[in-house]
């Protein structure tokens, strides 16, 4: 066992204490703030994205009225751990992830370990009352991705997935027309996600095309985001039917391991590629909504082209995330030559993004997205309420990939199974 409710009640008085301790100065009603400990898992491309996040909350978010201390990280690699002390700023760092789970300063933990260890630290950081923000696909299948969904609801613990293109304002904005009825009764959906990442033949065989290791391929790893970015904008997908292939069947075994997709020394043996490197989904959507989603690691062209259209019957919009300050719309059926798209370009009045640009044609990037992303679990732990993206919808995700892996294989249809428990998609 390790260290169990303990902890759950730390994190429950801290946010008594966060509206309990005011005082009152000059008039104005002022908060002391509260310091949280973070523990970091793994320390890949996307655990120094998270420390970065974390750091960048008290000037973007200043009303969160946090102090984050950077505790522990945990991370096999030895030079890893010393740019996590040294370079990062955490206090301490070590080879084992149970070390930041039994660390009684560490208050919140991010999870940014290869897929198949998802399971097993979110388990026991949901054993240990901690709440945790982790990454997409949360485990290897959907099994695995409801026992975290589970366990965290069992715990009562707020969560955060990385479903990070939700947080565009683009996205918001686009989220706002559909639910104000903009575009009419909403009727398709098309989404894609297009990456040029595992392109090169030549590119080392890593643990991400090891089905054991990493499920399913590009379904999982970018499939997951389209459908999150289906469900958050159209809702529940609820049938798919499917169609997958593997273009580029062996790879040489690396001889010297990299950061991310980067830093990999290759040697002349090869191995087999046992995931999918493309895959294409019908879906039917709930309301009756049709939908279609593609997505491909291995392109030729497009670096990262992720792009959603939503239609309906009074208009219709679309987003790329190569783009992602801009969002296309098209509202009413005027006769004439200037029917068409306008380009929306996110300014001040969008969603999140006068917290990083001061006017419109200045650029957000891909980090600011994980910065609100940060933001949202933060005040999901201090208020006690379910903010981020959660456990649940990274729940809902893995089982329209589960449904699209089976679809296939068979080539049938199949129905998505539904979730329980707090989703963010359907807000």
């Amino acid at each position: 066992m390790l260290i169990l409710i303990p902890q759950a009640r730390k994190l429950v008085q801290l946010r008594a204490e966060l509206i309990e301790r005011r005082t009152i100065s000059e008039g104005a009603e002022v908060m002391e703030k509260q310091t949280i400990g973070v523990g970091l898992i793994s320390l890949g491309w996307m655990g120094r994205l998270h420390t970065r996040s974390y750091k960048a909350l008290a000037e973007k978010f200043p009303e969160l009225n946090a102090t984050i201390r950077l505790v522990h990280c945990a991370d096999p690699i030895e030079e890893n751990q010393t740019w996590a002390t040294d370079i990062l700023g955490y206090e301490r760092a070590s080879a084992d992830y149970r070390h930041v789970i039994n660390d009684p300063e560490v208050d919140i933990v991010s999870i940014c370990a290869p897929n198949y260890l998802h399971r097993e630290i979110a388990l026991a950081a949901a054993e240990a009352g901690k709440p945790f923000w982790i990454e997409k696909p949360m485990g290897v299948n959907a099994a695995e991705s409801q026992d975290i969904a589970r366990a965290a609801e069992k715990a009562q613990l707020v969560t955060a997935v990385g479903f990070n293109y939700r947080h565009a304002p683009a996205i918001q904005r686009a989220r706002e027309l559909i639910q104000r009825g903009e575009l009419g009764r909403i009727t398709n959906a098309r989404c894609w996600l297009i990456a040029d990442y595992a392109s090169d033949p030549q590119g080392p065989l890593t643990w991400r095309y090891d089905r054991k290791r990493a499920g399913a391929g590009v379904v999982g790893d970018l499939m997951s985001h389209g459908a999150d970015l289906v469900q958050y904008l159209c809702g529940r997908i609820e049938s798919v039917t499917a169609i997958s292939d593997t273009f580029i069947k062996e790879r040489p075994i690396p001889t010297k391991m990299g950061v991310g997709h980067s830093g990999f020394e290759v040697g002349d043996e090869r191995g087999e590629v046992e995931n999918e490197d493309y895959v294409a989904i019908l879906a039917l959507i709930e309301n009756g909504i049709i939908a279609t989603l593609e997505s491909s690691r291995v392109s030729v062209g497009p670096r990262a082209e992720y792009i959603i259209e939503v239609y309906g019957t009074h208009g219709s919009l679309r987003w790329n995330f190569e783009h992602l300050n801009d969002l296309h719309v098209c509202i009413g059926r005027a006769n004439g030559a200037n029917q068409g798209y306008v380009r929306a370009m996110a300014s001040p009045d969008f969603p999140y993004f006068d917290r990083f640009q001061p006017g419109a044609g200045t650029s957000m990037g891909f980090d600011d997205l994980k910065v609100i992303e940060a933001q949202l679990f933060v005040d999901s732990v201090l208020s006690g309420q379910q903010l981020a993206p959660s456990v649940a919808d990274g729940w809902a995700a893995a089982e329209i990939d589960e449904a699209a892996v089976a679809s296939a294989q068979d080539g049938q249809w199949h129905e998505v199974n539904a979730v329980t428990g707090e989703t963010t998609f359907n807000r």
